[in-house]
């Protein structure tokens, strides 16, 4: 609307959010053996279903970006919850997949990072518009995911802190993060 509305430049910087990464384990090796068809159904099944949670919780999806899943809670509008609403989407989107895997016999596994703090966002591109997300907030996000473990959801201190005992954790001891180096994370179990 504010695009249509004749604003150029739409960037708005948010002092507090959570941003969630999930990606498909083994789900490249997956699809070169898979016709493509299928490829994409079983896609959209799984990316249907985080839409779902991402609505039912009131986290904003960002994009996909292949096999990969990003979403965050605090924006377009600010949420004093927004670490505990991307929990518990985490939590919701490990169920679904599983119960998707089990269904459709397959072993493919789902990995997710959490991170919370501040980002820029704002809308890209003349044609093709693109709403994202920008900052270490993010970057932290991915490394919580890509040094996640399959089947877990990876967390750090700052969203572990913001959760407090809301939620059940497994502490995970450091992790050296690139770019960040030696970080304290945890594993989110499940709600309290």
């Amino acid at each position: 609307e504010r695009l249509k509305n004749g604003e150029a430049t739409i960037a708005e910087g948010y002092p507090a959010v959570t941003v969630l990464f999930a990606d498909l384990c083994g789900f490249t090796e997956f699809s070169e053996h898979v016709d493509p068809r299928q490829v994409v159904t079983l896609l959209d099944e799984i990316f249907s279903s985080f839409d779902h949670l991402a609505h039912a919780h009131g986290v904003e999806k960002i994009k996909t970006i292949g096999d990969a899943y990003m979403a965050v809670a605090g924006l377009p509008v600010p949420r004093d919850d927004h670490a505990d609403a991307v929990a518990a989407m985490a939590l919701g989107m490990q169920a679904a997949f599983h119960d998707l895997m089990t269904r459709r016999d397959l072993g493919l596994e789902v990995r997710i990072g959490i991170h919370s703090g501040p980002v820029v966002a704002g809308v890209i591109g003349r044609q093709k518009f693109s709403y994202d997300l920008w900052g270490d907030t993010v970057n932290l996000a991915s490394r919580m995911e890509s040094h996640g473990e399959p089947s877990r959801i990876h967390i750090s201190a700052v969203t572990r802190a913001l959760l407090g005992e809301r939620f059940r954790f497994a502490e995970r001891g450091e992790v050296t993060v690139k770019g960040s180096g030696p970080m304290r994370t945890f594993f989110l179990l499940g709600r309290a």
